[in-house]
């Protein structure tokens, strides 16, 4: 069925490490070989062999508008005729920091960098930097890109390849994270009390989307702003993923709690590597050129991803009452899927926020790293092949989230229904 792929793979496994330039797309945890994309238009993907799948992964998350929409292309068109790059500033990221703060009531200032890891990263050092402190906590389960601090019990590839951290981070560097259990306040409150002297700051996923989609308890996050406040602990929500995914704007929007530092990326770069952080002005005035902070890029606020990132902003900005219908799709789908299922009498659990959601393959409910890690894998994995065989591409992990677009039609819900009954019939 996909033999160029194969003959792709076992090229490229012979060049690359792994045959993949990021550990969760080579199908290892599913057990297949993976298909490499040729083209993508809308909510379809094609591969090199010729067969075209209703995607769910959609580039882990940023293709909100669907793959190649025609307004994007054409800005990326025009912005890479007049340069791909200069290293000067530009008016597009002066409009871009303009539309974001607009966007999300808690940034006051933002900077461009041109990933989700690095403005993580940036943001932890600025963490440190402005408090003067030197441990952090996270969350188990969630993934906040690769930076040496933050690869501990994280979730993403790191929690499909059985991986509990990483070697090459030093002892030293990793005992100043503290992970704590997702949705535990009384385990952050504790920590938070034993190391407050020393604390820089707590990051979060607001809704995880990394150990596949977890939401927040009710009162966890308002709890969580509360206790941080108390001790002058920065608060960081890392919203990559649910930045503009759940509703125009970010996250915090819909549920009114400030972070003191919010990261960005995916979605707001429309498809092109960017990344993005801001907050306080007067945590932010630490940055260098005006602070003693130190960050910097020579690719960071790109025109050509600052055009697909502020045409994308700008579609949603002008489609904001769209995302109930989005809701509503995804709602509908989900519904649907767990019928399928509870008629084959499998159990699983179906998390969902907004237009993301994740089948876990558990009768358990699932709130935390370590519920989502009971997760039978082998048969999310079986899954996984049936319906791909059936023409629908998910995330090749049981441990990740399905992203719907606005680019997927009636049509494309139905031919999935209809793949998932399929596939079921042969479980």
């Amino acid at each position: 069925m996909n033999p160029l792929s194969r003959t792709l793979f076992e090229k490229a496994k012979k060049i690359i490490p792994g045959g993949v330039n990021s550990p969760v797309r080579a199908f290892g945890a599913v057990q297949a070989t993976p298909i490499f994309i040729r083209e993508a238009q809308g909510s379809r993907v094609i591969d090199v062999d010729g067969n075209e799948y209703v995607d769910y992964v959609m580039s882990w998350g940023p293709m909100m508008l669907g793959h190649s929409h025609p307004v994007v292309t054409e800005a990326i068109r025009q912005a890479a005729g007049r340069g791909a790059s200069y290293g000067a500033p530009t008016e597009l990221e002066v409009e871009m920091a303009e539309i974001l703060i607009d966007a999300i009531p808690s940034l006051q200032m933002v900077r461009m960098v041109s990933s989700g890891t690095e403005a993580v990263m940036s943001a932890v050092r600025l963490a440190r930097g402005y408090t003067g402190r030197n441990k952090i906590i996270k969350f188990a389960g969630c993934y906040h890109g690769h930076a040496d601090s933050l690869l501990v019990k994280a979730g993403s590839g790191v929690a499909t390849l059985g991986i509990p951290g990483s070697p090459g981070i030093p002892a030293a560097l990793a005992e100043l994270t503290i992970t704590l259990p997702f949705n535990d306040i009384e385990a952050v409150e504790a920590a938070v009390e034993l190391h407050r002297d020393d604390l820089a700051c707590v990051i979060i996923e607001p809704v995880a989307g990394n150990m596949g989609v977890v939401s927040p308890k009710p009162g966890f996050l308002e709890k969580l702003r509360d206790v941080t406040e108390k001790h002058g602990v920065l608060l960081i929500f890392d919203e990559v993923i649910t930045g503009f995914r759940l509703t125009y704007g970010g996250y915090q929007n819909l549920i009114h709690i400030e972070p003191d530092l919010t990261c960005l990326g995916k979605i707001i770069g429309g498809g092109l590597p960017v990344g993005a952080f801001g907050g306080k002005r007067e945590i932010m005035e630490r940055l260098a050129p005006i602070g003693p902070v130190y960050q910097a890029g020579t690719l960071s606020g790109n025109p050509v991803a600052m055009a697909a990132g502020l045409t994308t902003l700008q579609i949603l900005r002008d489609n904001r009452d769209a995302y109930e219908m989005l809701d509503r799709r995804t709602f509908h789908i989900c519904d649907e899927i767990l019928a399928l299922f509870a008629q084959k009498g499998l159990p699983v659990k179906i998390n969902r926020a907004g237009s993301m959601f994740t089948i876990f393959f558990t009768p358990e409910e699932v709130f935390d790293f370590a519920s989502a890690g009971r997760s039978d894998t082998e048969g999310y994995a079986r899954y996984f092949r049936g319906m791909l065989a059936n023409g629908i591409s998910l995330a090749p992990s049981q441990f990740e989230a399905a992203f719907l677009s606005f680019a997927h039609t009636p049509e494309d819900m139905e031919k999935t229904l209809a793949a998932c009954a399929q596939t079921l019939k042969a479980l």
